[in-house]
């Protein structure tokens, strides 16, 4: 490989980028639980040790913590699930908030175009017409997604025992693909891999918890109703980076008009969002995950853009820690370092166009990926 021409070294690393995500396009549905049970498993592995440490059996020390997991995903459906029922029971009010809004949207809209209401409720009738066909089609394909999610769901937890139970197979796999004079780098990747891993999902559990208290106990404060359901919303959402929290934004305020005629909650709700969100990305989150994963905002965009492409919204979730782990890999690999250089965010004190030494594969002075 060292030996080759600099344009086929990079045409085969192009390729492979392509091959990969082929891969992931065609495979997703066998691939994206496997990742998923890989990052679980990591984040599990502490209390895997702390259990074997006191001398549990193996595989009760990796049952527990599977059933943590699975009363943790219980309760959030069983929150979602009483959130639902709330709107459900509240359904005659929200029409009736909602024909008030389209009634004032309408005489708004009637003022500045001259469009009749009559014609406006032709238009509206006919979209809606459209709208129901298409629902219909979705319909069709719902019973396939949902089974498919039952699909994923269910082989998660036997994914993550077996990780779990194979791990020393797993990691002598990884070994003897290296030679003995590389082990070295090859552990310490591991290490940081993992760290890395359980930083960063670990601060988005504690991102959530926080967020869902902030959000949800000050809107509830000040009386704004489904306060907690909006909350919870924003805040796993906002695990999507910057994409989730404009549709968390959009959401709130959609639940808030179903809830209220008036306009000054959806205000509120607005300004409570904007404040916390401050504090979240400015405070809180810099401390507990911003200093583990550097990241830079175009490549963490096109992440989400790309993983959502290929596998959905757990595509979008998973696009950060698999970022964060090629950089890593990227990072200990002379041959792939420039592309740990490209998805970070380390840019370097000086122009490389004047500074020859900037362009080489060495430590180079670094300052935080800000603008000025």
């Amino acid at each position: 490989m060292k030996d080759m021409p600099l344009t086929v070294k990079r045409s085969i690393e192009l390729l492979g980028i392509v091959l990969v995500g082929a891969l992931l396009v065609i495979g997703k549905d066998i691939i994206m639980p496997v990742i998923m049970a890989f990052f679980i498993s990591i984040v599990l592995l502490p209390i895997f040790r702390f259990l074997r440490k006191y001398k549990f059996p193996e595989i009760v020390a990796i049952i527990l913590p599977i059933l943590l997991v699975v009363i943790f995903v219980g309760g959030i459906v069983w929150f979602f699930s009483a959130q639902i029922g709330v709107l459900a029971a509240d359904f005659p009010q929200i029409k009736s908030n909602v024909n008030s809004h389209l009634k004032s949207l309408s005489e708004w809209f009637s003022n500045i175009s001259h469009v009749s209401t009559t014609e406006q409720m032709k238009f509206i009738t006919e979209k809606s017409d459209d709208l129901l066909g298409m629902a219909g089609k979705a319909a069709s394909g719902a019973a396939v997604t949902l089974s498919s999610i039952f699909v994923f769901v269910g082989l998660l937890p036997i994914y993550i025992y077996l990780m779990l139970f194979y791990k020393d197979i797993l990691l002598r796999f990884i070994f003897m693909w290296f030679k003995p004079d590389h082990h070295p780098k090859v552990k310490e990747a591991i290490y940081e891999t993992e760290a890395i891993i359980k930083n960063y999902l670990v601060g988005l559990l504690i991102q959530v918890t926080y967020m869902t208290i902030l959000l949800g106990g000050i809107l509830l404060l000040i009386g704004i109703k489904h306060a907690l359901l909006i909350g919870v919303i924003f805040a796993i959402l906002n695990l999507i980076p910057y994409v989730g929290a404009l549709i968390g934004n959009i959401i709130g305020v959609l639940l808030t008009l179903t809830s209220s005629t008036e306009l000054w909650p959806v205000i509120t709700v607005l300004g409570v969002i904007a404040v916390v969100q401050f504090l979240d990305n400015n405070i809180l989150m810099p401390k507990i995950v911003g200093s583990k994963v550097k990241i830079n905002a175009l490549f963490a965009i096109l992440g989400v853009i790309i993983g959502g492409s290929i596998a959905g919204v757990s595509g979008m979730f998973l696009s950060m820690p698999i970022i964060a782990v090629l950089k890593v890999i990227f990072d200990r690999t002379e041959m792939f370092k420039q592309w740990g250089v490209l998805l970070g965010d380390e840019r370097p004190a000086k122009s490389p166009m004047t500074f020859p030494s900037f362009r080489k594969k060495k430590a180079i002075p670094t300052e935080t990926g800000v603008n000025k």
